[in-house]
């Protein structure tokens, strides 16, 4: 992987993300990439307890995020009617808000509106959407690590445990029982009145498992890493996306002839895609660093051959495809363009350089 295909890979990623969702992955992405030791899968990302002070102007993603987030409102950009996307863009609201205070503040307005606002699903799930209560796997790479993130600035034990408690939530809705053969681990993508969708989404999954790595991450190098409710959901966590990534490899090892995860990881009728590939294949990169105990080498060497096999399918120009419509999952024509799909893929070389 040379430096020439990341720029690329980057350069492309910037010209396709629209969307709020968009904006704040691909922020994410730039973030673990050019800055490593600032985001939570660094060494040591609080210092001193405290949420670091990077100077927006040195920071790619911080410059590049900042004009997207919007500081007048209590969302931190215009979601379209959901309530999880603009929550994406929190961690970057949170650190450019370290020299800047009407971000600090827009974050702030930002984590209310999630907690006090937004309608819950009858456990007390946080609804994905405005409207009504309906809960998206992909929430939770959105809303919870913003939580997470804003308890340590806040120093706020409770809303820690909050952002934890949120994913285990929308496991008890959203996770197949462990009977269930063919899923067994992974989740449903969306369970509520208006998009609902049963379906195994390999993206749906990935969203979740990344997102749980990036909470567990932050509650582990918090200064709350030892308090005891805090501790309990770390292990509560790291149960959750082993469950997700076990499955996936399950599913995958099922068909060695199909070297990429189907769009619907139990379906065969559905083509291999890179989307969702990748960003498990990052996860379990994340993973294997963070809870090796947990996540060895069954787990390395399986992201390795899927980094492999995702790397051939990347053009020299950047773009990675086959991927899924991004605003259509059940689109069944192979994609040659999706804006996730390149930041998932600098997730994934920021997840193997970190780990190698």
């Amino acid at each position: 992987m040379s430096a020439e295909l990341i720029n690329n890979i980057i350069t492309q990623g910037q010209r396709l993300a629209t969307h709020s969702w968009e904006y704040g992955t691909f922020a994410e992405a730039l973030l673990e990439w050019y800055n490593p030791d600032a985001s939570v899968f660094g060494k040591n990302p609080f210092p001193d307890g405290k949420v670091p002070v990077l100077q927006v102007g040195n920071t790619r993603s911080l410059s590049y995020v900042e004009p997207h987030i919007s500081t007048t409102s209590n969302t931190l950009v215009n979601g379209d009617g959901a309530a999880g996307d603009p929550a994406s863009l929190g961690v970057s609201a949170i650190l450019i808000g370290q020299t800047q205070p009407d971000y600090l503040s827009a974050a702030d307005r930002q984590v209310q509106h999630l907690l006090n606002d937004v309608p819950r699903w009858s456990n007390g799930a946080i609804s994905h959407r405005e409207s009504v209560a309906e809960l998206w796997a992909d929430f939770i790479y959105m809303a919870p690590p913003t939580l997470a993130y804003w308890a340590v600035q806040t120093k706020d034990v409770n809303l820690l445990s909050t952002a934890i408690q949120q994913c285990v939530l929308y496991r008890d809705v959203l996770g197949v029982p462990p009977s269930a053969k063919s899923a067994a681990g992974l989740w449903h993508h969306i369970i509520g009145p208006q998009s609902q969708d049963l379906g195994i989404w390999s993206t749906g999954n990935a969203w979740a498992a990344a997102g749980m790595s990036r909470v567990l991450a932050t509650a582990k190098k918090s200064q709350f890493a030892n308090n005891g409710k805090v501790k309990d959901g770390i292990g509560k966590l790291t149960s959750i996306i082993r469950a997700i990534l076990d499955g996936a490899i399950a599913r995958d090892a099922a068909e060695p002839n199909e070297p990429l995860l189907r769009n619907y990881l139990n379906d065969t009728t559905w083509f291999g895609e890179l989307s969702g590939t990748t960003l498990l294949t990052a996860t379990a990169y994340r993973m294997a660093k963070l809870q090796p105990a947990d996540f060895g080498s069954k787990y390395t060497s399986w992201a390795d051959s899927k980094r492999e096999a995702i790397t051939q399918r990347i053009s020299s120009d950047g773009l990675l495809s086959p991927v899924i419509n991004p605003l259509n999952w059940n689109d069944r024509t192979p994609g040659k363009e999706s804006p996730e799909a390149q930041s998932f893929a600098v997730l994934m070389f920021a997840a193997h350089r970190d780990f190698s």
